[in-house]
């Protein structure tokens, strides 16, 4: 941790507002004096999850769905927002259930992790899923999700696939893959 004091907040305010999201530029004064202008964005603050879900000891489920911020299709692991009053756990179980059909008797924390903390206060816990057992809850997604099953040995060509390349499902991956043993002996 850094000893360095934050710079204090000298005037903000918000620039634009949206249903998901609002922008503030804030001017800031840094403990060497130097004044700066940033701006951010505020999401929900509720947190989100994402699962890697185990349908097998051999076989991950991935979700191929629409990215809108990338116009196109993109395969990545189920994830969702924390709604109010849930915990991060019951959030994770509930993402499951409504995107595979399954839900998790086990849940493994892997990490906390950010997403371009610069400029936006999203934070994500990532887990892992096990012992799952078949129930669907329906979801808010506009069109059925593409179930992907892959086998956990091949992380090479998962990692080759063009469309898997969320920042956060491939931390996931990887987390997993070095933390495997802990829930796979």
């Amino acid at each position: 941790m850094s000893k360095r004091s934050i710079p204090k907040i000298i005037h903000r305010e918000v620039v634009a507002k949206s249903r998901l999201l609002r922008i503030e530029s804030l001017d800031l004064q840094f403990s060497n004096g130097v004044e700066r202008k940033y701006e951010r964005m505020q999401g929900s603050g509720r947190g989100a999850v994402m699962i890697v879900p185990f349908i097998d000891a051999d076989t991950l489920v991935l979700v191929r769905e629409y990215a809108a911020g990338l116009h196109s299709y993109q395969l990545g692991f189920p994830k969702g927002l924390i709604d109010p009053g849930e915990s991060p756990e019951q959030a994770a179980n509930r993402e499951l259930r409504e995107e595979i059909g399954y839900g998790a008797k086990r849940l493994h924390t892997l990490y906390d992790v950010t997403s371009a903390p610069q400029f936006f206060n999203a934070s994500m816990r990532l887990y892992v899923g096990t012992d799952l057992y078949p129930e669907k809850l329906p979801g808010d997604e506009p069109e059925p999700l593409e179930l992907v099953h892959w086998p956990v040995d091949d992380v090479e060509g998962l990692l080759a696939q063009p469309d898997f390349n969320e920042a956060r499902s491939v931390a996931a991956l990887l987390l997993m893959l070095r933390q495997r043993e802990l829930f796979h002996p």
